[in-house]
């Protein structure tokens, strides 16, 4: 859409710099803000079906962390709705880190684990989390020898446990500055929901992700959200295999074969492991 067509209330809209990658019509903008001064910031317009604005503003007015972006204007009530946000100091993991050849991302899973046990210490009024399926056809498994993963999985009797949760806490939606997290974007997936899929979609390994591919960084992560708070290993075991399966069946578009079976082996890895203490 054409973000100039936009009553902006508390921005004057000056210039496009660019086009984030989003699910949402997102654009980085500069303008002025009510207060005169030229300010950088996120432009989001609603534009998928699972797009919820009013859910996000909400989210964002009720939480008082230091690392929340701060909200320059929105519209909830009419068509199509939006969200302004000042542009934020930091930079992805995915920039920081680049090949991540000798596991620099140890460094940042022990704050990574304590920002989601914050996020899940929230109490605040929410609605239920939307739902959201990442289930594949047997067909998919079977065509690709991967029987005994849709076999492991049936087998497991879930037990998740509930709390406020971000929904989309994954490292493109984490910014960090001086090692430690500066802003954490992207709330209209939050609110009450299962604390084992925050933390399992936390984790999973996205296609040309170079971070979050061994056990090691998920104990680290995980042992630090264990200072705060408790989970079921068994459903975590099964909502990290899920997501790995399913960002597998994407990553097979373009990742070569020895980063295809790095995938495969962190899967055998996560079955094989009863606990990741």
């Amino acid at each position: 859409m054409d973000p100039f067509t936009l009553t902006l209330k508390e921005y004057e809209l000056r210039e496009i710099l660019g086009y984030p990658h989003a699910g949402n019509d997102v654009f980085y903008v500069n303008g002025i803000y009510k207060d005169g001064k030229a300010k950088k910031a996120f432009l989001k317009v609603e534009r998928q079906k699972t797009a919820d604005i009013k859910r996000e503003v909400s989210i964002i007015n009720q939480l008082c962390f230091s690392f929340m972006p701060k909200l320059l204007d929105y519209s909830i009530d009419n068509k199509p709705r939006y969200l302004l946000t000042e542009e934020s100091k930091g930079e992805r993991l995915s920039y920081i880190l680049g090949n991540n050849e000798n596991l620099e991302s140890c460094k940042y899973m022990d704050l990574y684990g304590e920002l989601l046990a914050k996020i899940h210490n929230v109490k605040i009024d929410c609605e239920p989390v939307k739902p959201r399926d990442f289930t594949l056809d047997n067909k998919f498994y079977e065509k690709h020898d991967l029987g005994y993963i849709s076999k492991y999985l049936n087998t497991i009797k879930r037990n998740d446990s509930y709390c406020f949760i971000h929904g989309d806490c994954h490292y493109a939606n984490i910014l960090w500055d001086n090692n430690q997290v500066s802003c954490l974007l992207d709330f209209e997936l939050s609110g009450y929901g299962s604390r084992e899929y925050d933390l399992a979609w936390a984790l999973a390994l996205r296609p040309g992700q170079k971070f979050l591919k061994t056990l090691i960084e998920y104990k680290i992560f995980l042992k630090s959200y264990r200072k705060y708070h408790t989970y079921c290993q068994k459903t975590l075991n099964y909502y990290l295999i899920l997501f790995q399966v399913f960002f597998y069946k994407i990553a097979l578009e373009y990742e070569s074969d020895v980063e295809l079976k790095e995938r495969i082996n962190l899967i055998n890895d996560i079955i094989n492991t009863t606990s990741m203490k």
